[in-house]
């Protein structure tokens, strides 16, 4: 698996994708966050408070995750090397982590410049140094968590066809499912509103974002995560068959 995970992440950096994901991300996130008027300028809100990119990040990532992972089988399908893979002295599961973990890798490089701006924002707090660290730790690591149940989601959908758009946009719609969708579900279920929008990655995502670590929520994503994942590799096992 060691070295299925280091080929993924040297064709992410031997072409321009990663540099292009990691800078998309800073720049996009840069630009609402410190030079667009609105509701996600830090500056204007007056606050010492990082709220704004942890509510703004989820969003980019839903279509930036789906872009880094629409390849991961879908390409290996349409070139016919998924064959070869499979001949490789590897399990299912072991292909399915190589290409999970270098996609989540090379998200992860992408969120670490932002720390810079906890250390930006607790210069300019008032006292310096007013900054919810508590919140703020919680955010990142649920962050992580988010991007691990994106990444599986993204990298079962690049196995329902051999086109990459269409990959693309299947990722798409489940992370904003799961996201958002039960979210928006839930307004509408009357006394069953409360489950069904525990359902969702919001939901979950804000819990931890107070800077609660609460079991439910790591469960939640794990089990979201390790889901996908199982459907990938079932998914892999019949195209074996």
């Amino acid at each position: 698996m060691k070295a299925l995970l280091i080929r993924e992440i040297k064709s992410f950096f031997g072409s321009p994708i990663g540099y292009l994901v990691i800078a998309v991300f800073l720049l996009l996130n840069g630009l609402f966050l410190w030079v667009f008027d609105g509701e996600f300028n830090i500056l204007n809100s007056g606050f010492a408070d990082l709220s704004p990119f942890f509510t703004l990040a989820p969003w980019i990532l839903i279509f930036l995750i789906p872009a880094v992972t629409m390849r991961s089988f879908s390409d290996e399908k349409k070139q016919g090397t998924i064959e070869l893979l499979f001949t490789k002295p590897l399990s299912t599961w072991e292909i399915v982590n190589g290409k999970f973990f270098g996609a989540f890798i090379l998200i992860v490089l992408a969120i670490i410049p932002t720390i810079v701006y906890v250390f930006v924002l607790s210069d300019l707090g008032s006292p310096q140094g007013n900054i919810d660290m508590g919140s703020t730790l919680g955010s990142y690591f649920g962050l992580l968590f988010l991007i691990a149940g994106y990444t599986a989601i993204g990298i079962f959908a690049s196995t329902l066809s051999d086109n990459q758009i269409v990959a693309f946009i299947v990722a798409v719609l489940l992370c904003f499912l799961f996201y958002f969708g039960f979210e928006g579900i839930s307004e509408y279920a009357g006394s069953s509103s409360s489950f069904v929008s525990s359902l969702g990655m919001d939901s979950h995502f804000k819990s931890m974002s107070r800077g609660v670590l609460d079991t439910r929520d790591i469960i939640y994503f794990s089990s979201i995560t390790i889901l996908f994942l199982s459907f990938t590799v079932f998914k892999l096992k019949s195209l074996k068959w």
